[in-house]
């Protein structure tokens, strides 16, 4: 069965995304996600030019010798362009040989391990009044783990933190403002390093100790300040503190690990094994963070976590609306199928995107499901994507207080 054609189909419905869909002579077609946040048409240039080329005429059950192919064939590899758009082909490969074996990809993978995948939601407030009700919203939706983000007194608008919903609203925090140049935002590390513990302490007495807690320090300490933070953090028993601190300095983390046992997860803007070796061979993180979208395809990340279970590590894998629903759904695959899940972060995609990507995965009672279509189980309404235009959106960049560029 070969691969007949092969389109970019770029779409925005509140966000942008890049999906890949390939078909085979067989009429089969098969989806990936390509989107990389506020660089998508990058992604979508890579893959209409370079990649599509490459692919018509190749036997489309050949997923691995693809995979290498398009890896190692490329004189320039890895990177996060080259990652997403390889993680594009392996889905839709993998949507392809699931349905034409007429199995969810998942049954593909060695099948379930699990009846579920337990996720975690966003609450978020500028207040603790706004904080709680966030939580108390997302608990009454059947959440049974909570990312805390908070304001900070004495700045303005923080990443990660949406605007204050009123009873039963929901989290629609959206961070990529459609602007030419990216919003900038202020930061101060001691003004959040002196209030994150309060506000944690505050939400135990609240909420008990049982309430899986989780927190995103987005990069922004060095690895004496993630020690810190990590111990201040500890009587509060967080599931994970994640990105604490940048990762790209893996030596780093050995300080980190040192000084506190909060446990840690990295890796969301991780593309590949290499990214891991040391934070995994020295076990120095608790979760690995990336996306399946951004870090290979299913092929890759399946690798990946086989890698960390003999480390005892395990999945928490990179799932806002900046993943598509494609992305999505081939994460929950991989999360009932492999041995050492963790847990899988969701935020629910708005009912534009939902238009457009028609899905068959589940949420109930704190656990998601891929459901039983064959392959990834997710179809593309091309009529409903052509209707929204792409539109240029950045993530907001950061300073501190002198101006001074700083990790956001």
């Amino acid at each position: 069965m070969k691969i007949e054609s092969v389109d970019v189909v770029v779409t925005s419905p509140g966000r942008n995304f890049v999906t890949l869909v390939v078909t085979t002579s067989d009429g089969v077609v098969g989806l990936g996600d390509a989107t990389l946040n506020g660089r998508e048409l990058a992604v979508a240039s890579y893959l209409r030019d370079h990649v599509a080329p490459l692919l018509v005429g190749r036997e489309a059950h050949n997923i691995e010798d693809t995979w290498q192919y398009l890896y190692r064939g490329a004189y320039w590899r890895r990177g996060p362009v080259t990652m997403a758009a390889i993680a594009a082909v392996d889905m839709a490969l993998w949507d392809i040989k699931g349905k034409v074996a007429g199995l969810p990809v998942y049954q593909l993978l060695g099948g379930r391990s699990r009846r579920g995948a337990l996720a975690y939601a966003h609450a978020s407030g500028s207040t603790l009044e706004a904080l709680f009700r966030s939580i108390r919203t997302n608990l009454d939706d059947g959440f049974r783990a909570i990312r805390v983000q908070t304001g900070v007194p004495g700045l303005g608008k923080v990443y990660g933190v949406g605007r204050d919903l009123a009873a039963g609203e929901r989290y629609d925090y959206e961070p990529a403002g459609r602007v030419a140049v990216p919003v900038e935002e202020s930061w101060d590390t001691g003004a959040y390093l002196r209030h994150i513990p309060t506000v944690f302490e505050a939400v135990r007495a609240e909420f008990g100790p049982a309430l899986p807690l989780l927190h995103d320090a987005h990069h922004r300490l060095t690895p004496n300040q993630s020690a810190q933070l990590g111990r201040s953090l500890e009587p509060y028993d967080l599931f994970w503190l994640e990105d604490c601190t940048p990762g790209e300095n893996q030596e780093g983390l050995r300080r980190v690990r040192s000084q506190t046992t909060t446990p840690l997860a990295i890796g969301e803007v991780f593309t590949g094994v290499f990214d891991y070796q040391t934070l995994i061979t020295e076990q120095l993180i608790d979760y690995v963070r990336s996306s399946v979208t951004h870090a290979g395809g299913i092929s890759a990340v399946r690798k990946l976590m086989d890698f960390a279970a003999m480390y005892q590590i395990k999945s928490g894998f990179h799932g806002p609306t900046d993943v598509s629903p494609v992305g999505m759904a081939a994460a929950l695959h991989l999360d009932v199928a492999i041995h050492n899940f963790g847990i899988q972060e969701y935020m629910q995609h708005n009912s534009q995107t939902l238009e457009v990507f028609r899905t068959s995965y589940t949420f109930v009672d704190g656990l998601l499901d891929p459901g039983e279509l064959p392959g990834l189980g997710v179809e593309l309404d091309l009529e409903a994507a052509a209707s929204f235009e792409y539109t240029p959106a950045y993530l907001p960049v950061n300073r501190l207080l002198d101006g001074t560029m700083h990790d956001w």
